[in-house]
């Protein structure tokens, strides 16, 4: 498995599309504390989906940091995303506190078993 974190810091966004190509699966991480940028983080992951090469490509969402007192639920995410708009394609949300390794066992082997055979 190849995987890259590519990270999300807006001056590096358009860099994404070089990462693209034989996608089998697209893990995105979200913040569950920080519910300003949820719509921009939103934003950023309905651009993602739309990408030609990202078609098809199942979708795990971890909602991470679900340890902090200002944490929202992932169900809270899913609907802030619009997850459940999604129909192109299989994608799955994981409450992660990835710093404890909680969840994030659990959302690998989603990820594993989603992935679309060649």
């Amino acid at each position: 498995m190849n995987v890259w974190d590519i990270g999300g810091a807006r001056k590096i966004r358009p860099y994404w599309r070089n990462y693209f190509e034989n996608t089998d699966v697209l893990i995105y991480v979200v913040d569950s504390a920080d519910i300003k940028r949820l719509e921009e983080t939103g934003q950023e992951l309905s651009e993602l989906l739309l990408e030609e090469k990202l078609r098809g490509v199942p979708l795990l969402v971890y909602a991470n940091k679900q340890d902090l007192g200002q944490a929202v639920t992932a169900a809270e995410i899913a609907e802030g995303l619009g997850l459940h708009n999604i129909k192109d394609r299989d994608w799955q949300i994981q409450s992660c506190i990835a710093t404890e390794g909680k969840g994030v066992k659990e959302g690998l082997e989603w990820a594993c078993n989603n992935i679309k055979r060649k």
